[in-house]
């Protein structure tokens, strides 16, 4: 039987890291999905509601409303919460870490 490594060899560990890459793999996949509805939604939205993307909103149809105006902020959101939860991921596992050493010590 093997010892358990210590908190310190834990954050260089294989598992440590295949933890965190899996977990940060999961929030890739979500952010990509997330990305591909609003991607693909609005040539589907023109497709199956052609009376309500060719509405007039601000002078705009609300097909070129959506590609020209809301679009960038979309991704913007995307990609702000990717990068925000990516910081919160890596964190916790340090935490997690911290408090592994904590009840160590004790």
């Amino acid at each position: 039987m093997s010892p358990s490594p210590s908190p310190q060899e834990r954050v260089h560990s294989e598992e440590f890291l295949h933890t965190l890459m899996r977990r940060q793999l999961k929030l890739s996949v979500i952010c990509a999905a997330t990305f591909l509805v609003v991607l693909l939604g609005l040539p589907l939205a023109n497709y199956w509601a052609p009376a309500l993307m060719a509405t007039r909103v601000a002078g705009f149809t609300l097909s070129w409303l959506i590609l020209g105006v809301l679009f960038f902020p979309a991704v913007w959101a995307i990609s702000w919460y990717f990068i925000r939860r990516s910081i919160w991921l890596e964190n916790d596992e340090v935490a997690q870490v911290q408090a592994a050493q904590e009840e160590a010590k004790k």
